[in-house]
């Protein structure tokens, strides 16, 4: 049974394996429509899993996901979680001019608004990809209209992070931003929110993180995951560095049975209703 008072936040970032930041040397944007896709089988999967728990949770939907499998996004919403936005190409934020970056995250929107016929609120960008040197992203995304982001992890690592950013909900020029969870220990902000660090460590530690938080800084966790992450089955990318390699397929076979236990441990929500009305209220100016 799920302990303590606290709701998490639960996320999955709609996406499929050939779609990872990692795979971009080895994969041509203009070979995913060749590329066998596996997402609508695997969401299907973690829907029946969430049901099964009853919980519900934020899906930051990929545009070019939801323009190839609308239904999959109607069937998203109609089990009672949040579609949110995960851009429209999962173009990093960082590589983009202002101008590229606001027609991608307006696109996804769009898109996902009228497939679901519901606000879409929440954006998180592919591979945490802001930080210090764009925040002027904010200012895009409170144009295109959205209310919250997901987007800066506040952690030291060699594709995205920003060490020193605020760990918990603020707001950030008029945007209220929603790290993904992290531990401070020993002066440094350590990753607890999933992806392949939940993969890789032990399920007690990363347990204890999490507890830490709820109980220790009574605060609600952020976790993420990727649908590609339960999926054994998945075709291998050949080529590609033993550090890709590494963090894509580590434990992947193992990922499923961690998120069932996590799922009974602590008790888990939709960001837009654990956060939006009181994080506006109660933020920290960034």
């Amino acid at each position: 049974m799920a302990s303590g008072s606290i709701t998490n936040g639960l996320t999955v970032d709609v996406e499929d394996y050939f779609h990872v930041a990692a795979f971009a040397p080895y994969i041509a944007r203009a070979e995913w429509c060749e590329r066998e896709c596996r997402v609508e089988a695997n969401v299907d999967r973690i829907l029946a899993m969430l049901d099964e728990y009853q919980v519900k949770a934020t899906f930051f939907t990929l545009g070019w996901i939801a323009e190839r499998y609308p239904l999959l996004v109607s069937r998203i919403a109609a089990h009672g979680h949040e579609v949110a936005s995960h851009g429209y190409g999962h173009e990093r934020a960082t590589g983009q001019s202002q101008e590229a970056f606001f027609s991608d995250v307006q696109l996804a929107k769009l898109l996902l608004e009228d497939i679901t016929g519901e606000e879409v609120k929440g954006y998180r960008a592919p591979s945490f990809s802001i930080g210090k040197g764009n925040l002027w992203t904010f200012d895009c995304l409170a144009q295109a209209g959205y209310r919250y982001s997901s987007s800066i992890y506040p952690v030291l690592h060699d594709h995205y992070g920003m060490p020193d950013g605020q760990r918990f909900a603020h707001q950030v020029r008029n945007l209220l931003e929603l790290p993904p969870t992290t531990v401070r220990l020993a002066n440094r902000n350590w990753p607890a929110s999933g992806g392949g660090y939940f993969r890789l460590l032990p399920y007690a530690l990363s347990r204890w993180m999490l507890q830490r938080v709820n109980e220790q800084e009574g605060k609600p966790a952020i976790f993420y995951f990727h649908p590609w992450e339960i999926d054994t089955q998945q075709p291998r990318v050949a080529g590609i560095n033993a550090k890709a390699r590494f963090r894509h397929y580590v434990n992947i076979g193992q990922m499923e049975s961690r998120l069932r236990r996590l799922l009974a441990d602590f008790a888990w929500g939709r960001m837009d209703r654990i956060f939006l009305d009181h994080a506006q209220h109660t933020a920290a100016p960034a």
